[in-house]
């Protein structure tokens, strides 16, 4: 049998879009690529922030940030900042940075045992410092903020995001307008030979194995091919529509199924970009703010058992203020969970006909890149062994699987107790192995043996700053400690104070970096 040399996306926004341009970057004119997209079907279009891991995909296509980032009014993610997670008026980072540790010992351990302060992220970090401050993780130069730090130039090429896992923590991620990283992707590919059809699907055809065959278009007719992407978005037009695979609810764990998000223009001169995500929990869920290059993208995250969509967006208004009095609204109905099989036959899905399960950690573009890198690794051949399918069934399931758990333990740990959405945050179902996590995490900070076992994405340490951050846990430090000298690790807290305060005092603000990149 001949290889599979015929791909077919149907879909485009950034699923689509990231899986072309990666395909090309990967096979060349060795691989024929459609993308077939209808201009009356919108797009989500509100996936604006990503994982510092986003930066292997643009490597991949040689892409560097100046050439991508003023044309996507892209910005520097260094963190996310979480508000009125424990109570109101209390906030804390989760870094894109390495953790220390001093004699054996995680930082985070030493803090809970003997912190200079009330502030773990200010203490093991120097990202908060940063963020607060509002500055540039490079110098105008372009140099990177930390010497020590892995910078593209220095790293192998090729290497896929989980083998760089346990490698030294990148220092920052990007939002970028999910639309305009769309169109800037579409030239990309169809400069390099991706055809584009502008189309409406009108129907999906099988062979005698109950494989796709072919697409009916309204205007192009048939569109024929040997493997057929799936970037329909929460439809899942081909994967669980047309080949009928299960979807697998998380809504059990993780309630919020629904968000109004806004996109409101703002002179980000004069309010200056804070260089992170900021999640900020409200009475039913909680409001991210993106800030991008001219304006910020915000939205209200929300389980409907507990909100209607008219209080939801009332409450997003409010939360704005006066700039977002004429602003259009964007209702979105979110299916959270993924489908039991994400590659079955001749079709895989990626991005939100995988899975999804909700932004609060932005794992949704990660999902997408995570994706489209398994499917390389993958790539079937002629006698399309079940193996390979079945090698990329697990990789994806385990990551959104793994991303489930930490996500729960957002809400599981939020001291915030004062409705009852908050309330029953507590008392949720969650696996039965997260729930003896949850158990071993109060005697002992996550670490790489009682986290979630699977690639997903997430470090030991990003689940230790969740743990401390949301205060409802309260974990204990290694009894260890009181029998271990500390004189070591005064001095790396004293370390990391005194490099946060010299790099605060001499990167430029992220406005004026990002300001004279477009110069």
């Amino acid at each position: 049998m001949k290889n599979p040399d015929q791909v077919v996306i149907v879909g485009g926004g950034t699923a689509g879009w990231m899986t072309a341009s990666y395909l090309k970057a990967a096979f060349g004119d060795r691989l024929s690529v459609t993308l077939v997209e209808s201009d009356k079907i919108g797009t989500i279009g509100v996936g604006e922030a990503t994982f510092s891991d986003i930066r292997h995909f643009f490597e991949f296509l040689d892409l560097k940030e100046e050439d991508w980032m003023p044309a996507c009014n892209a910005t520097y993610k260094l963190a996310v900042r979480f508000e009125d997670w424990r109570e109101p008026g209390h906030h804390f980072y989760h870094p894109f940075e390495q953790l220390s540790s001093v004699n054996g010992f995680p930082l985070t351990d030493w803090w809970l045992h003997s912190g200079p302060t009330e502030r773990f992220d200010k203490d093991c970090y120097v990202m908060a410092s940063l963020c607060d401050a509002g500055r540039s993780p490079r110098y105008l130069g372009g140099s990177l903020l930390e010497h020590d730090a892995v910078d593209s130039d220095d790293e192998p090429v090729g290497m896929t995001m989980s083998e760089y896992q346990g490698r030294t923590q990148f220092p920052y991620a990007y939002h970028f307008e999910a639309a305009l990283l769309a169109k800037y992707l579409t030239g990309y590919s169809t400069d390099r030979g991706v055809r584009h059809v502008i189309d409406e699907v009108q129907d999906v055809l099988l062979d005698e194995r109950g494989w796709i065959d072919h697409i009916v278009t309204k205007d192009h007719g048939e569109i024929s091919g040997d493997l057929f992407i799936d970037c329909t978005g929460f439809r899942g037009l081909l994967l669980n529509k047309t080949l009928d695979v299960p979807f697998v609810s998380y809504q059990d764990t993780l309630p919020n199924d629904r968000a109004v998000a806004l996109q409101v223009p703002l002179d980000m001169q004069q309010r200056g970009i804070r260089p992170c995500t900021t999640a900020t929990a409200q009475d039913a869920g909680w409001i991210w703010t993106i800030p991008l290059f001219g304006r910020i993208g915000t939205g209200y995250v929300y389980a409907g058992d507990y909100c209607t969509a008219d209080e939801a967006e009332r409450r997003l208004r409010e939360f704005v203020g006066p700039e977002a009095e004429d602003v259009e609204a964007n209702h979105i109905r979110m299916r959270i969970g993924r489908s039991e099989r994400s590659w079955k036959n001749n079709c895989v899905a990626v991005g939100l006909a995988s899975g999804f399960v909700e932004p609060l950690e932005s794992t949704g573009i990660f999902f997408i890149h995570h994706a489209v890198e398994q499917l390389v690794k993958y790539f079937p051949g002629g006698d399309w062994q079940p193996k390979l399918r079945e090698g990329y069934n697990a990789a994806v399931a385990n990551v959104m699987d793994g991303v489930r758990e930490f996500l729960a333990l957002h809400y599981r740990g939020a001291a915030r107790n004062d409705t009852p959405y908050w309330k029953d945050a507590k008392t949720r179902p969650v696996p039965d192995a997260l729930a003896e996590r949850f158990e071993r995490w109060q005697v002992q900070l996550p670490d790489s043996e009682s986290v979630f076992p699977y690639y997903h994405g997430l470090p030991p340490f990003s689940y230790m700053c969740i743990l401390l951050g949301t205060g409802g846990l309260r974990p204990s430090p290694s009894p260890a400690l009181a029998l271990t000298d500390d004189t070591a690790v005064r001095k790396e807290f004293a370390a990391i104070r005194d490099k946060a305060r010299s790099l605060v005092d001499t990167l430029p603000s992220h406005y004026e970096y990002l300001a004279a990149m477009r110069t």
